[in-house]
Formats: structure tokens, C-alpha cells, sequence
């Protein structure tokens, strides 16, 4: 019960994240949102330094906290920019195809096998995908693409997160992405920079805050709870995107993308629940 509610407190904040960036909307530049963002939110880094010094990165580990970083800079400015395009909803539905990349990036990656029942679930997920995005029923915005890509910048950086976290404490991993993503954001946002509102740079401190509360929750929910209670419960989070798309910013309910979200959501549970039965089973036999 426990990792059920930290999961549903981490929904809320990463909805509040949602919600704090479409406050911004199109008055900042996606690039520049995102970086002020991240700079916000290096206040938080404080806790992490002693980690840090009294970590040894090798070549490898920093080359692959580099490509991690590169890959998620383009996905957070494709996300921010998703976010000024297409409805919340849309956005929470279609992020949770990270899991789904992930799991047939790890076969090429990794070199993990995947089972016909895991292959069947990662075609229901994209199943989900086609009935959100109706292709050929509707016309598509930039910010259908942006999030498709977003998604898949997310699961490299998840891939080599998973890699690192053998090999470092969790508190360097989450540095170095940190530290990377703003460095990365710089040249862009320097691009397009533009003066910014108070209020704008209050609703991009808030982001940086919900963005880092919500990781935070969500570990506190992994160490209560198996991912197979705590990964259904994330279902939550489209719901209240989109009642807050709806009362908060007038964006119309739309059944076909809660339709298409659940069925992505199904196919990662199911993924989920396949990884720890097998993760026992190995243990078991070890």
C-alpha cells in the first residue's frame, strides 16, 4: 500500500510538471524553458556533491553519461516543445512509450532475448500509439513527432542510466545528467533567448521542484513496492492530466487517447511483470 501511495504522490507531481510548463506555453522558447528549467534545479544538486567527489569516473563512464546527456537535451526540448503543441493528455499518453523503446532497444543494446509474449506487447503498445495519433483520421501536429522522439531519447538515456547504476551510486548518476542536460540546453537556449516574466521563471522553478520531487517519490515507491504493483498504478497519471486539460485549460477529453494510453499501459505492465518473473526465476536457479 505504501509504494501504491508514493506512486500516486509521484503521479501527481509529474502531472504539476506537465502543467507548470503549459502555464509557460509559447512565451519562452522550448530550448531556453528547458534550460532554465535545469538551471533552476541545480539547487538541488547541493546534497549530491560529497557522492560526487568521492566517486572516480573513468573514460567509459563519461563517455556514456555524455551520450546520455546528449540524447536527453534533445529530448527535453522536444518535450517542452510537445508541450506548447498538443494537449497534456496527449503528451502523458505518449510518454509512456518509454518503457516500450526501452524493452526493444535492450535486445540491440544489451543483447537481451525477446519473447514472442514481450514482442506481443510491445505491438498492443504501439497499437495504443496508432489509436492516440488516428493518423489518416486527423491531422497530425509537430508535437505528435516531437513526443515520438522524445520517448526515444528517454530510453537511451534509461538504458545507459541502468548501465551506470551497477557502477555508481545513484546520486552520480543523477549529477551527471544534471550537469550534462544544462550544459547541452546552453547553445540552444542562447539561440532563441528571449527576456523572461517573473512569473515565468516562478513556473519554471516550480517545474525544476515537481520534476525532482516526483523522481524522488517515485524511488521511495520502488523500495516499498515491486514494480509489478507500483507500474498499473501510473495509469492514474493520464487520468488527472486529463481532468487538468480539461477544467484548468479547456482542452476537450479525448476517449480515444485514454484508450490508447491504457492499452500502452497494459503492454508495459505486462513487460514489467514479464522482467521480474524472469529476474526470480534466474535468482531461484543462481
Amino acid at each position: 500500500m505504501l509504494g501504491v501511495v508514493w506512486m500516486i504522490v509521484t503521479g501527481l507531481c509529474f502531472v504539476a510538471v506537465t502543467a507548470t510548463v503549459k502555464m509557460v506555453g509559447s512565451d519562452v522558447p522550448a530550448a531556453q524553458a528547458a534550460f532554465l528549467r535545469y538551471v533552476l534545479g541545480l539547487v538541488f544538486l547541493i546534497p549530491m556533491l560529497p557522492a560526487m567527489r568521492a566517486t572516480r569516473l573513468s573514460g567509459r563512464a563519461l563517455r556514456l553519461f555524455g551520450i546520455r546527456g546528449v540524447a536527453h537535451t534533445a529530448g527535453v526540448v522536444c518535450w517542452f516543445y510537445a508541450m506548447t503543441q498538443i494537449p497534456i493528455a496527449e503528451v502523458t499518453a505518449m510518454n509512456y512509450l518509454n518503457p516500450v523503446y526501452v524493452s526493444v532497444l535492450a535486445v540491440f543494446v544489451l543483447g537481451e532475448r525477446m519473447a514472442f509474449r514481450r514482442i506481443m506487447a510491445v505491438v498492443l503498445a504501439l497499437v495504443g500509439a496508432l489509436i492516440i495519433l488516428r493518423p489518416g483520421f486527423r491531422e497530425l501536429s509537430p508535437g505528435h513527432f516531437a513526443m515520438l522522439f522524445t520517448a526515444a531519447s528517454f530510453a537511451v538515456g534509461y538504458l545507459i542510466a541502468k548501465i551506470m547504476a551497477d557502477e555508481v551510486p545513484p546520486q552520480v548518476v543523477v549529477f551527471m545528467l544534471s550537469v550534462t542536460v544544462t550544459i547541452g540546453l546552453a547553445p540552444f537556449a542562447a539561440a532563441v533567448w528571449v527576456a523572461v516574466s517573473w512569473a515565468n521563471l516562478g513556473w519554471l522553478f516550480l517545474t525544476a521542484v515537481f520534476a525532482t520531487a516526483g523522481h524522488y517519490t517515485m524511488t521511495l515507491a520502488f523500495r516499498a513496492a515491486p514494480l509489478t504493483v507500483t507500474q498499473p498504478v501510473t495509469f492514474l497519471q493520464l487520468v488527472w492530466a486529463t481532468l487538468l486539460g480539461a477544467v484548468v485549460f479547456g482542452e476537450p477529453a479525448d476517449i480515444f487517447v485514454i484508450l490508447g494510453g491504457a492499452l500502452i499501459i497494459a503492454a508495459v505492465s505486462y513487460i514489467t511483470w514479464r522482467e521480474a518473473v524472469l529476474r526470480r526465476r534466474a535468482q531461484t536457479s543462481g
